[in-house]
């Protein structure tokens, strides 16, 4: 038996947990609950993490977590769970499938068979913010080669042991070429060592573009966070719906399967919420403990009645399905199908799959790095580019000068455009003139100068080179 951690959620979550547990225990799942409480109630009682310490305790130590949807309070001073979940656990891989079961669910594209792979701990969702002038905010976007190395991997083998035939990676790399170039990089890299899987790379937006219009043409799709989040609820939704799709999310040693979609508040407690989602992600859960056959008892029943057309309110089609249900009448029609399976949909037979276990992740000795320079960013309401360039070449000494301006990134010193809209946030670049060798007293003592001067300086960004090649960007324009 196989004990679990599960958390019934906020909004709709308590109904559509219950109706996935009935339909687990009906089809004779072999599993033990532990209940703890997480989200809205626990935001509310001052806890602004929404999970108690000990409830962390339970899921670690039962390695599998099995959860509904939940409400994150809006404003400032709450953490999304979801996000702390997967980056506490080292839930790195979010897994999606995401299937059209036409003609039974109206769509567009009836041959859909899509899987995304996201990258599950990293990217923008580091959620690390600051405002740094009256008028600019930053988010740090942090990628990192052992993250890259983790899910691009795992998608290969995923593939491998789904029978898939090919691997599409989706950055946005013609932009963000310091970022996106690296897991690119890396997924050429990687791909080398899969040679019988068809390898390919699409630039996000045309990606997703295509995605919308033929989604045909991919199988599995490998990207990092932020953009899988997007392109995971476009490509279900256009299978028929969001309330349809689960996921799991795994890690090395623990795991969580949830629905896609959010708590919808709106619908809770009147008895209207699709359990469909959650319940596919807890069929997701019981191929990952090895309980294959009743994952397929499950889905042959969740099929069947998909293919009856007994539908709740947010996929019903008067000229596709037979019956209109809410929430209490799916879980029953699910229930009276288990041991059945679908006429016209292909019934499935799941059988028990290996974990993908993934090398040690190895490190690269350190390159050479060399310091070249440092962006200092300011705050100035100076609204003459060539006034705040006048200004900071007071900073000059002759090891470090100032070489050029930026506002919001696209360069306005020394050359510029009059039509250029410039804030109050300006970027400084400063490096090494000739052959000069840079310490960090030099950038120090830069510093100094500029608060001697009356200069606001906000942040800086230190430039290095790794083995010779310089690692930091061009500004728009230069």
């Amino acid at each position: 038996m196989a004990r679990i951690t599960i958390a019934y959620g906020d909004g709709i979550g308590p109904e559509i947990m219950k109706s996935t547990l009935e339909i687990l225990d009906a089809a004779g799942a072999d599993l033990q609950y532990d209940e703890i409480k997480i989200g809205e109630q626990v935001y509310k009682a001052g806890n602004s993490s929404g999970i108690n310490k000990e409830d962390w305790e339970t899921i670690r130590n039962n390695k599998v977590f099995l959860k509904a949807p939940i409400t994150t309070p809006q404003g400032g001073g709450y953490k999304s769970l979801n996000v702390s979940t997967r980056k506490f656990l080292g839930l790195f891989a979010n897994v999606r499938p995401c299937q059209s079961l036409a003609p039974f669910i109206k769509t567009k594209h009836p041959s859909m068979d899509v899987v995304i792979v996201r990258e599950n701990e990293e990217d923008l969702y580091a959620g690390i913010e600051h405002q740094q002038t009256d008028e600019v905010v930053q988010c740090l976007k942090l990628i990192s080669r052992p993250g890259c190395e983790k899910i691009v991997r795992y998608a290969f083998e995923y593939a491998i042991q789904a029978g898939r035939k090919k691997v599409t990676c989706f950055t946005k790399d013609n932009i963000m070429k310091q970022t996106d170039g690296l897991f690119h990089d890396v997924f050429k890299q990687i791909g080398e060592e899969y040679p019988t899987i068809e390898k390919e790379h699409w630039i996000i937006d045309i990606g997703a573009a295509k995605l919308a219009d033929t989604p045909e043409h991919f199988d599995v799709i490998v990207t990092p966070n932020l953009y899988g989040d997007v392109i995971s609820d476009i490509a279900a939704q256009i299978t028929g719906s969001v309330g349809l799709a689960g996921s799991s999310n795994i890690g090395l040693e623990c795991s969580m399967f949830e629905a896609i979609h959010g708590s919808a508040p709106d619908i809770a407690g009147q008895d209207l919420a699709n359990p469909s989602g959650l319940i596919q992600g807890a069929i997701l859960m019981l191929r990952h403990l090895g309980q294959s056959e009743v994952a397929s008892r499950i889905q042959n029943a969740w099929l069947t009645t998909m293919e009856e057309g007994v539908h709740t309110a947010d996929v019903y089609d008067a000229d596709i399905s037979s019956l209109r249900v809410g929430t209490r009448a799916f879980t029953e029609a699910v229930i009276a199908n288990l041991g059945k399976k679908p006429t016209v949909l292909t019934p499935v037979s799941f059988v028990d799959e290996s974990p993908i276990v993934l090398p040690t992740y190895q490190r690269q000795p350190n390159a050479r790095k060399d310091l070249l320079g440092v962006d200092v960013f300011v705050q100035s309401e100076l609204l003459d580019p060539q006034a705040v360039g006048k200004m900071l070449q007071t900073l000059d000494v002759p090891e470090l000068r100032l070489s050029m301006i930026t506002n919001r990134g696209i360069m306005v010193w020394p050359k510029g455009f009059e039509e250029t809209f410039c804030t109050d946030h300006w970027r400084c670049r400063f490096e090494a003139t000739g052959e000069a060798v840079l310490t960090k007293k030099h950038l120090i003592d830069l510093l100094s100068r500029a608060d001697a001067y009356g200069i606001d300086t906000i942040k800086t960004e230190n430039l290095y080179s790794f083995n010779g090649k310089s690692a930091f960007s061009l500004a728009q324009g230069h």
